[in-house]
């Protein structure tokens, strides 16, 4: 992600990744060993991911679209949540297209960077598509409904 690209997160999202991030910012002040410690690499190590995670968090939301839905026009781009049908196998899948760091853990996530995501960016209803998941064959996908996340209802409470 650049530090210019604009993503979609729920505000769920914002709030896990808020308390995420102040509770990385504590740890950066735990006292790193001497460099004659054993433990002083794999200090040093566990920094640099700690710094890296704070820095990637704070990228995140500097550039977050938060819960503001995209247009209701059936069309896939971030914020919406997709049902395709997989054309070889005869299923349907129900994701929300975003950004899998920023899961809100309510519905499966898929960035526009995967080969689903790139695939299917741009399509409307009735559109199909291929694209290579990795180490896999060619896979054939049709879109078959876009609505905003705002306005999706789980399966679970149509159901009911």
């Amino acid at each position: 992600m650049t530090s210019t690209e604009r993503v979609w997160i729920t505000s769920r999202a914002r709030t896990r990744l808020q308390t995420e991030l102040h509770q990385l910012l504590a740890q950066r002040n735990i006292v790193v060993p001497d460099a004659a410690s054993d433990a002083y690499a794999h200090s040093t190590a566990l920094r640099a991911a700690l710094q890296a995670r704070i820095h990637h968090i704070q990228e995140l939301l500097g550039n977050a679209l938060v819960g503001e839905d995209p247009p209701d026009d059936g069309i896939a781009e971030p914020g919406m949540v997709l049902t395709v049908h997989y054309d070889d196998i005869g299923e349907t899948e129900t994701f929300l297209l975003g950004v899998p760091d920023a899961a809100d853990g309510a519905i499966e996530v898929y960035s526009m960077q995967s080969p689903l995501g790139t695939a299917i960016a741009g399509a409307q209803p009735g559109d199909q598509r291929t694209y290579r998941a990795p180490g896999s064959a060619t896979i054939s996908v049709t879109l078959l409904h876009a609505v905003p996340y705002g306005r999706h209802r789980p399966r679970s409470l149509v159901e009911r």
